[in-house]
């Protein structure tokens, strides 16, 4: 560490979990958009039951309310834009795709007429994925570019998992970690269920 850092520490207190807003989700399970975390903002997690615990398929942050950000998010996945993953075959730990997503410029011309003749059944898959989806908030007041470095390592310790732990989450994210150039900060992480990866503290 150089002599001019410091170790600043952010404690996350994971929320959860919580239906995808606007979902149809089971009576037992509540709703991230009915919750009084909705007009937060800071880190989430979609994730999927799986045995004791949750399986994380995905970190975010947001600046903006979670309803909103969430919102966003629900338009991308019922326009095709997210890839689609079979939900029955998630929740056992494995990744199947029903639609790949129009990412990485595969907005193309038969991809668009694929999307237009499966649409029906590519939507019933959305809606499927996003009720299967139990989802985790930490609400916290911070800068966008801290944000983006808690996002980047909680990923990044995902995919250094082992077994099905590393294989589930996504690989098509932009992160961005710290540079060298940025302070160190801890990060400890508290949650009353079992998060699968997710360490009890790190360093970005």
């Amino acid at each position: 560490m150089r002599p001019s850092e410091r170790i600043v520490s952010i404690e996350l207190v994971w929320r959860g979990p919580f239906g995808w807003p606007g979902a149809r989700n089971e009576v037992h399970v509540r709703n991230l958009g009915d919750s009084k975390f909705a007009d937060h903002c800071g880190l989430y997690l979609w994730t999927v039951n799986y045995e004791a615990g949750f399986l994380v398929y995905a970190a975010g942050y947001t600046n903006r309310p979670f309803r909103v950000r969430f919102r966003e998010h629900t338009r991308a996945y019922r326009s095709g834009v997210y890839t689609i993953f079979d939900a029955s075959i998630l929740k056992r730990g494995r990744r199947e795709v029903v639609w790949p997503g129009f990412w990485f410029g595969r907005r193309s011309v038969s991809a668009e007429r694929e999307y237009a003749e499966r649409e029906s059944e590519i939507r019933i898959a959305a809606d499927r994925l996003l009720d299967a989806y139990r989802v985790f908030v930490a609400p916290v007041e911070a800068s966008q570019r801290v944000l983006q470095r808690i996002e980047a390592a909680i990923m990044n310790a995902l995919y250094f998992a082992s077994g099905i732990v590393g294989e589930i989450p996504d690989r098509g994210m932009a992160l961005t970690p710290r540079r060298d150039s940025e302070d160190p900060i801890l990060v400890h992480n508290s949650c009353e269920q079992l998060i699968y990866g997710l360490p009890e503290q790190f360093q970005v």
